[in-house]
Formats: structure tokens, sequence, C-alpha cells
């Protein structure tokens, strides 16, 4: 089995040998904590597109797709904070006062929320009027709110003077 642990000097081994360093910078860093949001947001997929199938399904819920996407993106929200809490942004929020989750919560609602309201909106567009698949319509909205939800939650919610991946 390969040991990919981080070793004191930033050097991964694999069966006892040196492979390569973990990181290289800031930017690398930034490359892997986006890598881990990504990692969660595809769990938060998973979350969305079941529970948007089991809403708008005609053969359960069968709610109108966009109220739909508004409620499975609700249920994907809560799934991705929980997972950037405790894995993607760890390093940020070992430093931070515990009770300060209530705040990041509030933040990453409101910035996925907005995100929420583009992907409903995108979703709408690609579905409704230009006729697309709605589960495709969903996987194209989902990537481009990741960009946004990224780069809003980076900047105001988990933001670090030095990033070091864990």
């Amino acid at each position: 089995m390969l040991d990919l642990q981080p070793r004191p000097n930033n050097a991964l081994d694999v069966k006892g040998e040196r492979v390569s360093q973990l990181v290289v910078g800031p930017a690398a860093a930034r490359i892997l904590q986006f890598a881990k949001f990504c990692a969660v947001g595809g769990s938060g997929t998973m979350v969305d597109m079941a529970l948007l199938y089991f809403l708008a399904s005609p053969n359960f819920f069968g709610i109108h797709a966009t109220l739909a996407k508004i409620c499975s993106a609700g249920g994907g929200m809560v799934n991705n904070f929980v997972w950037n809490e405790l894995w993607t942004f760890r390093k940020q929020n070992e430093k931070r006062n515990p009770n300060g989750i209530v705040r990041r919560f509030l933040r990453f609602s409101a910035i996925c929320g907005v995100g929420i309201g583009l992907a409903a909106l995108f979703l709408h567009v690609l579905h409704s009027w230009l006729g697309w698949n709605l589960y495709l319509a969903n996987v194209l909205t989902i990537l481009i709110v990741t960009c946004w939800n990224f780069t809003m939650n980076t900047r105001f919610n988990w933001r670090a003077t030095a990033l070091e991946p864990r």
C-alpha cells in the first residue's frame, strides 16, 4: 500500500523512496485547496443530483424543475459546508475561534445563496429556454457556480494569510 503522508521536508514517500515535493508555494497550495473544494463539491453534486431527481421526477414529487433545483442545491450546500469546514479549510479553522462556525456558515450560505440563484437562472435558461436536458444543464450550471463559490469563499469566508494544506 502506498504511504502518501506528508513528511517534515514536504516530500512524499512511496515504499520508502522520496518522490517529489508536496507543495512548492502559495500557488500550489491554492491549487490543492481548489482540488479539495472540487472534491467536496463532487459529493455535494451527488446530493444535489439525487435530490433534484426525487424532487423533479414525475415518478416521485414532480415539483417544477426550477423550484426543485433551489431545494436540491440547498441540500448540496449544507453537505459542502460541513466537508469544507472539516477538510478543505481545516488549517484556517484551527486558528479561529470555534464559535465562528455560525458566522462562517452564514457567510457561506449567503455566498452560496447567490450561487443558487445563479444556478437556478442558468438552469432555467439552459433547460426551459434552450431545451437542454435537465441533468446536462444542471452539470454545466454546477461547474460555473463552483468557480463563483470558491472565489467568493476564499476571499470572504476562509481567508488565510499563508496557505498551508494539510
